[in-house]
């Protein structure tokens, strides 16, 4: 194993830069996807800061069908499907094409919580900008609001009773951190 320190680089959500926040990342360098650059809309503010990020050094990489494929499959585990757009899956599944390069130590920067969940069940390291990081890994399902029958899967009507389904946690588990 080599002994020489892995560069960091920062996968880029879209809700790192919907923050506000200005990202000062200069010990790192810095990647997206283009479907985030797809979410922002020319001429406003956030679009000018993602320009800015650009001039910065940000690049635009898209992730393999294999990561896409391996953080579809770990969100259904999670439960997270339903709540993560093409542009996170995305995001996630670069992440995980960048950890697979030895040298580097990718980390994404993101305020969305099923990104972060997802990301933990990768055994990725994320970081927060403006909310707090989450402190347990969920697991997603539904219950009825009829009957109370709990459900793994996405289901919008109960098939035993036929009321509306909720999201709820079937299960939370504490996060390990992880160093920096």
């Amino acid at each position: 194993m080599s002994s020489m320190k892995k560069s960091k680089i920062y996968i880029i959500d879209t809700s790192a830069i919907l923050s506000g926040i200005p990202i000062d990342l200069d010990d790192a360098a810095m990647v997206t996807t283009s479907s985030i650059s797809a979410e922002l809309k020319p001429g406003g503010r956030d679009y000018r800061t993602f320009q800015f990020l650009i001039e910065k050094g940000l690049s635009i990489r898209s992730p393999s069908k294999g990561s896409r494929d391996k953080v579809n499959s770990t969100s259904s585990r999670t439960g997270d499907k339903d709540r993560l757009s093409n542009a996170d899956v995305d995001v996630l599944a670069l992440a995980l094409d960048m950890k697979l390069d030895d040298d580097k130590d990718a980390i994404i920067l993101t305020d969305d919580y099923s990104i972060q969940n997802v990301a933990d069940a990768l055994d990725m390291k994320f970081d927060n900008i403006g909310q707090p990081k989450i402190t347990k890994r969920f697991k997603w399902g539904y219950q009825c609001l009829g009957c109370g029958k709990k459900f793994k899967e996405n289901i919008k009507t109960c098939p035993i009773c036929g009321a509306a389904t909720k999201n709820i946690i079937l299960d939370g588990k504490d996060i390990k951190r992880r160093k920096r």
